[in-house]
C-alpha cells in the first residue's frame, strides 16, 4: 500500500535515476473544473466536521461519566481519538494535495503526513481488536480476572508504540521534491524495489487482514455462545440472566456493525494501492484522480460512522448524545432520537446517563417520523443499521441451529 497522503507519486523507487519519478509525476498533472473541486471540498468538509463532533462527543460521554469508564469503553475512547485525529490532521490536507497535485505544507508536515495516517489506522483497528478480545475473555471465560484500568492503559500504550514503529519507514523515506515548478511530497524508497512491496504487503496484512480475521473468529465464538446460552430454571434468575445476555448481544451486534463498516470503507483503498504498487502506470490513467478522491473519501468516511452507530444501537450513548446536545435539540433530529415513553408517566432512567438525561429534560423529537415499540423502547428509522444488526442476530441464531443439527446427526 502506498503512502496515505499522496495521490500521484507516493511510491517512487529510486531505480538508477531520480529522473523516472520526475517524469511520472509530470505525467499526472491533473486539472479539474472549480465546481467539481467545490463539490469534493463540501463532501470532505462534511465528513471532517461530523467525525470531529461525533468522536469528541463519544470521548466526553465516556470520560465524563464514571459508570461509562470500563475497559471496553476505554478502547472505544482510543478508537474515537484515532478517528478524530485522522479527520483533523489528514483528511483535508490529503484532499488538497490530491485535488491540486501540489504540496503546500512544507517538508516536516510531509513527513508527518506520511507517518501519521498509518499510525491512526493501526490504532483504530487494533482498538476494535482489543474490544473483541476483552469481550471474548469476559463472555467465554467469565471467571478469569477482568482487565484493570492500569492494564488497559498499558495495552493502549503498546498499540500506539507498535503503530509508531510500523509507520516509521514512511516518515523516514519521505521528502520534498520539485517537479516543473510544483512542490511534491513523495516517499523515495531505496534501490531495492522488493523492500517497498514487502513493506506495503506487511502493512496491509497488519492493519487490515490479520485483525479482521482475529475479530471474525472472536465474534463468531462469542455469538454462538450467547445465542446458544440457556437461562436458569428459577424465574427471577432467568429474567436477570436474560437481561444480561440481551445486553451483551446488543453490544456485540453494535461492534460487529462497526467492524463491518470499517472493513467495507477501507477495502477499495487497499485494493487501489495494491494495484498501484505492482502496476504504477495506472496512475497515468485519465480518470485516476477522480477514482482516488472517491476511494479516499470512502476510507475517510469510516471515521464518522462509529458515533452514529453507537447512537442508533446503544441506549447509553444515545442518552449521552441527548445530554451533550440538549442546548440545540435540532441537532438531534437527523439521528431520530426520542426519549423512551414510560409506562408509569415519568421517564425511566436505568443507567446513570439516563438519569442525567431525565434531569436535564431533553427534548423529545415529536416532529420526526420515528416509531416506538409497544413497550416504549426506541426504534430507529435508520433502517440500514437496524437491518444489519438483525442480520447479525439471524446469522448467529442460524449458526447455533446448524451446530445443533450437526450434533444430532
Amino acid at each position: 500500500m502506498g503512502v496515505f497522503p499522496v495521490f500521484n507519486a507516493s511510491n517512487v523507487s529510486q531505480a538508477g535515476s531520480f529522473e523516472d519519478s520526475h517524469n511520472w509525476t509530470a505525467a499526472t498533472q491533473f486539472t479539474q473544473p472549480g465546481w467539481r473541486i467545490a463539490l469534493w471540498a463540501i463532501t470532505y468538509s462534511f465528513i471532517v466536521i461530523t467525525s470531529i463532533v461525533g468522536n469528541t462527543t463519544i470521548i466526553w460521554i465516556i470520560l465524563a461519566h464514571r459508570r461509562m469508564r470500563t475497559a471496553t469503553n476505554y478502547f472505544i475512547v482510543n478508537l474515537a481519538l484515532s478517528d478524530l485525529l485522522m479527520s483533523a490532521f489528514n483528511t483535508i490536507f490529503n484532499f488538497i494535495y490530491a485535488s491540486h497535485n501540489v504540496w503546500y505544507f512544507g517538508e516536516e508536515f510531509c513527513r508527518f503526513q506520511n507517518w501519521f495516517p498509518i499510525t491512526a489506522v493501526f490504532v483504530s483497528i487494533y482498538s476494535m481488536t482489543a474490544v473483541a478480545a476483552e469481550r471474548y475473555v469476559a463472555i467465554i471465560h467469565p471467571f478469569k480476572p477482568r482487565l484493570s484500568a492500569g492494564s488497559t492503559r498499558v495495552i493502549i500504550g503498546i498499540i500506539w508504540l507498535v503503530a509508531f514503529g510500523l509507520a516509521f519507514p514512511q516518515c523516514f523515506y519521505a521528502e520534498i521534491t520539485m517537479d516543473n515548478g510544483a512542490m511534491k511530497c513523495i516517499v523515495v524508497w531505496p534501490d531495492d524495489v522488493g523492500s517497498k512491496h514487502q513493506y506495503h504487503i506487511a502493512v496491509i496484512v497488519l492493519i487490515y487482514l490479520l485483525p479482521l480475521m482475529v475479530m471474525f473468529v472472536a465474534y463468531s465464538i462469542i455469538g454462538v455462545t450467547l445465542w446458544s446460552s440457556a437461562a436458569p430454571g428459577n424465574h427471577l434468575n432467568r429474567v436477570h440472566y436474560e437481561h444480561q445476555v440481551n445486553a451483551k448481544k446488543k453490544f456485540v451486534k453494535t461492534m460487529v456493525v462497526v467492524v463491518i463498516i470499517f472493513a467495507v470503507c477501507w477495502l477499495p483503498y487497499h485494493i487501489y494501492f495494491i494495484l498501484g504498487s505492482f502496476k504504477e502506470d495506472i496512475y497515468q490513467q485519465k480518470y485516476i484522480q477522480q477514482v482516488y478522491l472517491a476511494v479516499f473519501l470512502l476510507a475517510m468516511s469510516s471515521t464518522m460512522y462509529n458515533p452514529i452507530i453507537y447512537c442508533c444501537l446503544n441506549q447509553r450513548f444515545r442518552s449521552g448524545f441527548k445530554l451533550a446536545f440538549r442546548w440545540c435539540p435540532e441537532l438531534l433530529l437527523p439521528l431520530h432520537l426520542k426519549a423512551s415513553t414510560p409506562r408509569s408517566g415519568g421517564q425511566r432512567a436505568g443507567s446513570a446517563l439516563n438519569r442525567d438525561a431525565a434531569r436535564t429534560r431533553l427534548v423529545r423529537c415529536n416532529g420526526s417520523s420515528q416509531r416506538t415499540s409497544p413497550g416504549g423502547n426506541f426504534v430507529s428509522d435508520n433502517i440500514w443499521f437496524l437491518t444489519t444488526a438483525e442480520i447479525i442476530d439471524w446469522f448467529f441464531s442460524m449458526t447455533y441451529r446448524w451446530g445443533r443439527y450437526r450434533q444430532g446427526e
